[in-house]
């Protein structure tokens, strides 16, 4: 994707990524991050967007996790994993994929969303 954009000059990438370091799915982290770098090598303009796991229909087993989530962000030592491995609803993610057709970074630069820019968006 990341050659055949450059080679026609596509004026924004908007790519859907993983939050990382994350202690589980390393294949699937692995992919992502090459992904990643082989944008980054073509200095293509990008947006990346970086959720954990997408609340959405079918999908919301991981809600039992809430409160260990709420937890973790209190805890000194894990609120960094908890903030960036949490979860985001369907809704969070279209509206940020939204916002990221609507307003690309500057010319040749990667603009980060991650977790807490997703809930945000």
């Amino acid at each position: 994707m990341a050659q055949a954009a450059a080679r026609v000059g596509v004026a924004h990438v908007v790519y859907v990524s993983v939050a990382h370091p994350a202690p589980v799915m390393q294949d699937y982290i692995s992919a992502r991050v090459l992904g990643e770098q082989a944008i980054a090598a073509r200095k293509l303009t990008t947006t990346i967007l970086r959720p954990w796991y997408v609340l959405g229909p079918g999908r919301r087993w991981p809600v039992v996790f809430k409160p260990l989530y709420a937890l973790a962000r209190v805890v000194p030592a894990w609120r960094d994993a908890a903030e960036r491995l949490g979860l985001v609803t369907l809704d969070q993610m279209v509206r940020a994929l939204a916002n990221a057709v609507d307003a690309p970074p500057p010319p040749g630069r990667v603009y980060i969303i991650d977790v807490e820019e997703i809930r945000a968006a």
